[in-house]
């Protein structure tokens, strides 16, 4: 690997070095930057647990225990400078423990992470916000045996890639990573690179009675919930043409918990939320970059008064600064499956989108103008 100098056009080695000449150990290291920077392995994972050992008749350890996007455990094992022989057989041993892992086990395995390394929070919501899911009932976690393993070394035996190779021919969801330290002058850099790829995750055979019922009973209601929506956004979406809202004029019914429609500034939908327990109206900031959107909210924050004023009550205002976007909202609590309520809610839907626009369209627009003349380090925002 080499260093660009681009005033004298000229490139400089950086020095491929290894980690126990660093002084670096697997545990306080490699596996402390990886607990708190997963995405370093190519896609969003939510660590539950670090050093899990919670098998039965059994003190082994798996080094870092997550959850990817769909739901499915992953299994990360860590190495230094070599894989060893039996890196594969210790990561096939802890995915067999997992795989019957419930769902109420996961949250509970994950809240002691959390009171243990992260000061507590709650386990079910940060679940449901990792899985972009409104409630943890609609959630399969675990399903099948979908466990995935990741490796991480330095270096990778040829057993350990032969046995990985032979695994992702027979469907088992195994990635290697090779992981290279680099050193320039007092600087020290990092290189993940993915050497074995996983492909597509095939539903395998395997699983426990308890959590294959559970995984049924849950996709019997994810299927109910979606009727359900579909049948409340028909209704509301009728009301709504009749109304002073035009706004959802063009949209259609869905099966999802939300509906948005946009609001003249680009990645700044006007958002309905139909949930179990409530209804929002809000307006979203959800631009790629998170200056933009911190921007964006900041400068109709300097507004609010104005805004409150013309909208007729107070707003909730969600800046959000652990995530991307932000947002702003005003929310009623309904039992939102009760269809006896639904018209209620469908009025109240109405009359606070219909305020909720008019009260951020003219500010909205002028502070988009301002910042189409802001300027942004990319690199802050990625």
């Amino acid at each position: 690997m080499f260093k660009i100098d681009t005033e004298s056009n000229r490139i400089s080695r950086i020095e491929t070095k290894r980690f126990i000449d660093l002084g670096f150990r697997e545990r306080d290291h490699l596996q402390e930057w990886l607990a708190n920077q997963p995405d370093a392995l190519g896609e969003e994972l939510l660590i539950i647990q670090k050093e899990f050992d919670g098998f039965d008749d059994t003190r082994e350890r798996l080094d870092l225990l997550a959850l990817d996007k769909d739901g499915n455990l992953v299994i990360i094992e860590n190495k230094l400078d070599d894989t060893g022989r039996d890196v594969m057989w210790q990561a096939l041993k802890y995915a067999s423990y997992c795989s019957n892992l419930t769902k109420s086990q996961i949250v509970e395995i994950y809240q002691i992470y959390l009171n243990r390394y992260c000061d507590g929070g709650d386990a079910k919501s940060l679940l449901c916000e990792f899985l972009d899911a409104p409630d943890l009932s609609e959630v399969v976690l675990n399903s099948g045996i979908n466990q995935r393993l990741m490796l991480v070394a330095a270096n990778f035996r040829k057993e350990v890639t032969s046995t990985a190779l032979w695994l992702l021919n027979h469907d088992i969801q195994v990635q290697c990573f090779k992981v290279t330290p680099y050193a320039m002058a007092q600087d020290l850099f990092l290189n993940v690179e993915q050497i074995i790829p996983t492909p597509e995750a095939k539903e395998l055979m395997i699983g426990m009675n308890a959590k294959e019922a559970e995984e049924k009973n849950t996709e019997a209601e994810l299927k109910n919930r979606h009727r359900i929506r579909m049948a409340f956004w028909e209704q509301a979406l009728e009301a709504m043409k009749s109304s002073q809202c035009d706004l959802f004029n063009n949209i259609n019914p869905s099966k999802d918990h939300w509906l948005s429609a946009g609001s003249g500034v680009r990645s700044c939908p006007f958002t309905l939320i139909f949930g179990v327990k409530e209804v929002r109206v809000q307006l979203e900031m959800t631009r790629t970059g998170s200056l933009e959107n911190k921007f964006l909210f900041d400068r109709l924050y300097e507004k609010k008064h104005e805004i409150e004023s013309s909208f007729g009550s107070p707003l909730e205002w969600l800046r959000l600064d652990d995530k991307k976007a932000s947002r702003i909202q005003k929310r009623k609590e309904f039992d939102g499956y009760n269809r006896e309520q639904w018209q209620e809610m469908i009025c109240w839907l109405t009359e606070h989108m219909i305020l909720l626009e008019s009260a951020f369209r003219s500010p909205l627009l002028k502070v988009n103008e301002k910042l189409k003349i802001t300027t942004f380090d990319n690199e802050v925002q990625a």
